[in-house]
Parts: structure tokens; sequence; C-alpha cells
């Protein structure tokens, strides 16, 4: 799964990535937009897909880092269809007035769980989300998501 700067979602299986000698070129994974980046890369297993949740964090690239906490919102995976590789995804967040860009996301198997720079627990939204839809202010910067390893 590859997730972009302009919240672009992409994931196929990795049967549609061919294998590649040490003199290859590589192959091309998702299709960016001018001035956009990958944020996000993730493999998961297939038998972690059903329990898969995406969380993305939307904020604007005018501020302070850390000084905006934004506004994240937590979708399941299996709202987001397939593409072919190369292509450019489907949208993962819409932003609001005055976000121009996600500054996290992160794709795993859910519950997904916050912590800001001192390791202490931030709250992320419910889950459920819509997949194009527009994220919840949060209350303080989130600096890693992940999954509880409980």
């Amino acid at each position: 799964m590859f997730v972009t700067s302009d919240a672009q979602l992409l994931h196929f299986p990795a049967s549609a990535v061919r294998p590649q000698g040490f003199a290859a070129g590589g192959m091309a994974g998702i299709k960016l937009a001018p001035g956009a980046r990958v944020i996000s890369f993730t493999v998961l297993p297939p038998a972690d897909l059903d329990a898969a949740v995406v969380v993305t964090v939307a904020a604007t690239d005018d501020t302070l880092l850390g000084a905006d906490p934004g506004a994240a919102k937590v979708s399941d995976f299996s709202e987001f269809p397939g593409k072919g590789r190369a292509t450019g995804g489907v949208r993962a967040h819409r932003f609001l007035k005055g976000q121009d860009g996600l500054s996290s996301a992160w794709v795993g198997p859910g519950p997904a769980h916050a912590t800001g720079a001192d390791g202490s627990v931030r709250a992320l939204p419910e889950g459920g989300a819509k997949r194009d839809g527009s994220g919840v202010q949060l209350e303080a910067v989130v600096h890693a998501i992940g999954r509880s390893i409980r």
C-alpha cells in the first residue's frame, strides 16, 4: 500500500510485482501527481487485510512542524478499492479549507493507536469514516501511529 502527501492510496497484490534482476531499473509502484511524495508504504499479509484500517492526518505546509495537530480520520481498509500498479490510486482524505496535504498516514491491523513526541497517548477519532471523508480536528500533535503489541 502506498499513501501520498496529496491523499491518494494505492494497493495491489504482491503477485502484481514481478521479480527484477540485479541490473534492473525497478518498476513503477504509484503514479505521483506533480509535487506529491509517498509518505507511507506498507506491506500486509492477506490474513491482516480484513482487520486493517487506514489512518490519515491532514495539515497545512505553512504551519511550523508540530504546532498544528491537524485533522485525522480512521477508515476501514475495505473502503479502498484495489487499483493496478502504476496508477494514481483513490482519494483517501478530503481536505478542508486551510489543509493542503497529509502530514502522516498509516495502514495496518486495527485498532490504531497514536503517541506524541514524548510517548504520551494521543486520541484518534473513532473508526468507520468514509474513505474520501474529511478528518476530525485533533487536540494534540501525533508523532507516531501504530498497533498495540499487547
